[in-house]
């Protein structure tokens, strides 16, 4: 327990008593007045700002902060439509004063307790790409370590398609890492990071790419480069579209929902689905996209 009274460095008699000069003390100080105060309880008491980061005397909503800088300061509000909540640690009690409408935490529709006990995962079994069940939960019901989903971000910058064929096999990173996923990772999937704010790849290429990802059963999740501040629209029902989230925080969601419900349905030939299976993938993409619009 930190002893919020006592200077923790610097000159103790050119300070004013009560004063922390070391900003990471700070924070944790500054956390716990703001669990202590319960700001954060509604009428029922449960939490209705979610998960939060506290630094700086500021509080982000969890979902709308990264780190920018190993620095004081250094943490950033990302998204471009607000982020902060409120204050803690300033001359006065903890306040909040907006509130997050995403849904989080005891309202998500992926958290720990929503979870099934199993799901369907792929698994590529010589030229053929087979549905297998991934176990998600214990009989203690919590969570497996063997249920975490790989999901990888691909930084669509390179502009390598400039004879513009279109050809998949050129791009040979996710050519590469489909295959790898498809044989060693039965709960798998894509963020692009890609034109901002569409999402959109650089490439026809790297988009009949990740369609054969999409056909193999591993879902796709669009957003813009960078800290972007638009929203993904969602103009190809193949692909989620992944709002104004970062990639990095597009990737956790994706790893959330592929527990929740489980890998697309793989299409007999990846580049070629029939009408039915384009139907039914469609489908599953639906779910994962009301999550993405919601939370």
């Amino acid at each position: 327990m930190i002893d919020a009274t006592v200077p923790i460095c610097g000159n103790a008699a050119q300070r004013p008593h009560g004063m922390i000069s070391n900003d990471g003390p700070k924070n944790i100080v500054d956390s716990i007045e703001y669990i202590a105060s319960r700001v954060w309880q509604d009428d029922e008491g449960r939490n209705k700002a979610g998960a939060v980061l506290i630094q700086e005397q500021r509080v982000f909503a969890a979902r709308a902060v990264q780190k920018a800088d190993a620095r004081p300061g250094g943490y950033v509000a990302t998204g471009g439509h607000g982020g902060i909540l409120g204050a803690a640690g300033h001359d006065g009690p903890p306040l909040l004063h907006y509130l997050p409408t995403a849904r989080h935490t005891w309202r998500s529709e992926v958290n720990l307790t929503s979870l099934p006990s199993q799901v369907n995962g792929v698994r590529r079994e010589g030229s053929r790409i087979e549905t297998v069940s991934v176990a998600i939960k214990g009989p203690d019901a919590m969570l497996l370590d063997t249920a975490i989903p790989r999901v990888a971000i691909s930084k669509d910058a390179s502009y390598w398609d400039v004879d513009n064929t279109g050809d998949p096999e050129a791009e040979v990173d996710l050519v590469a890492l489909i295959g790898h996923m498809l044989k060693s990772a039965p709960l798998g999937g894509f963020v692009v990071e890609g034109y901002t704010p569409y999402g959109r790849p650089s490439s026809k290429a790297r988009h009949r790419a990740m369609l054969r990802a999409v056909y193999s059963g591993l879902p796709v999740v669009r957003v813009g480069r960078g800290n972007t501040e638009g929203f993904v629209p969602v103009h190809d029902p193949d692909f989620i579209g992944g709002s104004n989230l970062t990639a990095t925080k597009a990737r956790i969601l994706l790893m959330a929902c592929l527990m929740k419900f489980g890998c697309l349905p793989p299409a007999a030939d990846p580049d070629h689905p029939t009408s039915a299976e384009t139907a039914v993938t469609r489908q599953k993409v639906a779910l994962y996209q009301k999550v993405f619009d919601t939370h």
